[in-house]
C-alpha cells in the first residue's frame, strides 16, 4: 500500500511539470502571436486555457485525495501543501499568456507591440519563459540552488519594465493612448508570470528545507 501512496506522490509532481511545460508553451505561443499578429497562435491560447484548468483540478482532486486518505506528515505533507499552492501559480501563468494573446487579438490584423518596443518587449517574453521553464525543471530535480536563482532572473524582469515605462512616460513616445495602455499592460502580464515562478522556487525551497525563503526587497 505503501508502494502504491509513493508512486502516487510521484505521479502529482508528474503532473505537476507537465502542467509547467504546457504554460510554458502557452507563454511561447502567446509571444508569437503578439509579436507577429499570429491569429492562429492567440487562438490557440486562449482556447487551450481551458486544458489548463483542468489540469489544475485534476491535481488539486488527486492531492486533497491523499491528505484525506493518508494523512501525511513531515516531508510528505509539506509536498502536497506545497503542490497546491504551486498549481494555482500555473494557472494564473497560463491566464496571463492567455491575456497576452487577447491583446495581441485585439489589434490585429495589426502588431499590437510598436517598433520602438518590440526589442524590450521580446526580452520580457524571453525572460519569463526562461523563468517558467526553469521553475518546472527546479520543481522536477528538487534544485535549491537554482530556486534561489530565479530571483536574479525576477530582478532583470523589474529593470525591464521599469525601462518600459520610462519609454511610455518619455517625450518621444507618438503612438498614443491605446497603445501605451497594451504596453503598460503586457509589461504587467510578462512580470506577473515572472513573479509566479519565482514564487514556485521558493515552495521547492520550502519542499526541501521546510524553512520558508527570506524575500530580500
Amino acid at each position: 500500500m505503501r508502494d502504491l501512496y509513493y508512486d502516487q506522490l510521484d505521479g502529482i509532481v508528474d503532473d505537476l511539470v507537465s502542467m509547467a511545460s504546457t504554460v510554458r508553451e502557452a507563454v511561447l505561443e502567446s509571444t508569437q502571436a503578439l509579436l507577429n499578429a499570429d491569429q492562429a497562435a492567440a487562438e490557440a491560447v486562449i482556447s487551450g486555457d481551458k486544458s489548463v484548468d483542468e489540469a489544475r483540478e485534476l491535481i488539486e482532486e488527486q492531492a486533497f485525495q491523499l491528505l484525506a486518505t493518508q494523512q501525511p506528515v513531515a516531508g510528505d505533507l509539506r509536498m502536497l501543501v506545497a503542490t497546491l499552492r504551486m498549481v494555482a501559480d500555473l494557472e494564473r501563468i497560463g491566464d496571463l499568456a492567455g491575456h497576452v494573446a487577447k491583446v495581441a487579438r485585439l489589434r490585429m490584423p495589426a502588431v499590437a507591440v510598436p517598433p520602438t518596443l518590440r526589442e524590450t518587449i521580446t526580452t520580457m517574453a524571453s525572460v519569463a519563459e526562461t523563468m517558467v521553464d526553469s521553475a518546472a525543471r527546479i520543481l522536477a530535480e528538487r534544485d535549491v540552488e537554482a530556486a534561489a536563482d530565479l530571483e536574479r532572473e525576477d530582478d532583470q524582469m523589474d529593470q525591464l519594465r521599469r525601462s518600459l515605462f520610462r519609454t511610455l512616460l518619455s517625450d518621444e513616445w507618438s503612438y498614443g493612448v491605446e497603445p501605451a495602455i497594451d504596453i503598460a499592460l503586457l509589461g504587467r502580464y510578462y512580470e506577473r508570470i515572472g513573479d509566479h515562478a519565482v514564487s514556485m522556487g521558493r515552495r521547492v525551497i520550502y519542499l526541501v528545507t521546510g524553512e520558508h525563503p527570506v524575500t530580500v526587497a
